[in-house]
């Protein structure tokens, strides 16, 4: 068990580091060769809301830009999809004329208001000049234009001096809020926790994973309010502490998928193979260390892949490509076959404490992973811009009440204790440590 451990720690950890992601506050340059190549340099998107958003873009070289007759054009999404379905009907200057806002570049320093916005929309900024609508070479040498452009969205008093798109609302005073529960729970927990930890028995491994777990997710939110309360000062952030925060996370899952697939095989395993006397027996089987081991490397595949795929920030827990279809789907699978694991012991079990304890677990389990594909499917029912937002905080409290329904049953003795005092057995993750008698706190 411990090996497993360790491999899925180092598949986290073997080129998991995703590039940061751009901030709202973007640098860069304007390229005629990229505006010809696309027809139209994309720049960036962000979601606008209220009366008064504001694009703010400063140019290095003044000179260049009034010669290459730069301009920046901002479509609304719904009318950049319209056109984007149906290019070949459009030429090149036709689709730029479609753009709603269009801003020549004449000056250092340049303030666009996109003002009487109803509702929260995405729009998409995009660079041309003079030559982007052109076939021939004539701009292959000409110069790029250095760049910074702050797109702001209106605070709560009107001003736009707020960095955070309409999707991105929020998720600040939300990690502070979860930031500011792990403390007081950690100030409330976490001496009588350790004790229970350092005092062993046949709880031991399985606090020692729960609670690493546990840390990682803290550790996640922490890095997580950091970056957001740089971001919201500068539109960048801290991209390293926003990589470090998927890195926490998805160790994080790592530790609670090899949890629960220990204890769920173990189980079945061991019900199948032995007498049904010793139901919660568990010793380390190569069936139970093969399919552990396999699921835990495919997840950790589906999971680098994801997030190497993903352009958007801040959205790592909104699965929009392939590589997060297939991690919806292996959630599913593994929630509908630890259920039915746990429903066919369930079934069969005669004592009410057992069963009660059994019951119990399988709610953990099911929260755990079918909140996330469950919270896909709710989004659809809301706005685009909401959606994100809906599935991240949603997420994270499914997967936090989850980890409190494990920790109360493992902690509890009226249930996992007595369990274990009845069955008179070595409990799951123990891999035949001896502990066979019961366990004191």
């Amino acid at each position: 068990m411990r090996v497993l451990r360790l491999l899925a720690v180092a598949l986290a950890c073997c080129g998991w580091w995703p590039p940061g992601s751009q901030g709202k506050t973007l640098r860069g340059s304007f390229s005629s060769a990229a505006a010809r190549d696309a027809q139209g340099q994309s720049i960036g998107r962000f979601e606008f809301h209220g009366d008064h958003a504001l694009l703010c873009v400063r140019v290095s070289n003044i000179a260049v830009a009034v010669g290459k007759e730069a301009k920046l054009h901002l479509f609304q999404a719904q009318e950049w999809l319209k056109l984007q379905e149906n290019s070949d009907g459009y030429s090149c200057s036709e689709k730029l004329s479609k753009a709603q806002l269009t801003m020549t570049m004449n000056q250092t320093e340049h303030n666009l208001t996109i003002s009487q916005i109803p509702y929260p929309q995405t729009w998409h900024v995009f660079y041309a000049d003079k030559y982007t609508c052109k076939d021939d070479n004539e701009n292959s040498q000409v110069e790029d234009i250095p760049f910074e452009m702050m797109l702001l969205n209106p605070d709560a008093e009107g001003n736009p001096l707020d960095h955070f798109s309409a999707g991105e609302s929020g998720l600040h005073e939300f990690f502070f809020l979860l930031v500011l529960v792990y403390f007081v729970i950690a100030c409330i927990y976490a001496q009588s926790l350790w004790q229970a930890i350092n005092k062993g028995g046949p709880m031991h491994m399985i606090l020692k994973v729960l609670t690493t777990a546990l840390l990682l997710q803290a550790g996640s939110a922490l890095a997580n309010y950091i970056h957001f309360s740089s971001y919201s000062k500068d539109g960048i952030g801290l991209p390293f502490m926003g990589s470090l925060a998927e890195f926490f996370d998805i160790t994080s899952q790592i530790h609670m998928l090899f949890l629960l697939l220990s204890l769920c095989m173990g189980w079945t395993i061991v019900r199948m193979k032995k007498s049904q006397s010793r139901p919660l027996q568990w010793d380390s089987t190569p069936a139970s260390t093969g399919i552990a081991v396999f699921i835990v490397i495919t997840q950790s595949i589906l999971l680098l892949w994801e997030q190497f795929e993903e352009t958007s920030p801040h959205s790592y827990y909104s699965h929009h490509n392939l590589a997060g279809i297939l991690l919806i789907i292996l959630r599913i699978c593994l929630a509908l076959s630890l259920g039915c694991g746990l429903y066919q012991i369930i079934t069969v079990e005669r004592s009410t404490l057992k069963r009660e304890f059994y019951i119990t677990f399988a709610k953990g389990c099911v929260l755990w992973f079918l909140c996330h594909p469950v919270l896909a499917c709710i989004s659809f029912m809301f706005n685009d811009y909401q959606r994100d937002k809906i599935i991240t905080i949603g997420v994270i409290l499914c997967q936090s009440i989850s980890m409190v329904i494990l920790y109360r049953l493992f902690l509890s003795h009226s249930l996992y204790w007595e369990v274990s005092s009845l069955s008179s057995v070595t409990l799951p993750l123990t891999i035949s440590s001896g502990h066979k008698s019961r366990p004191h706190f």
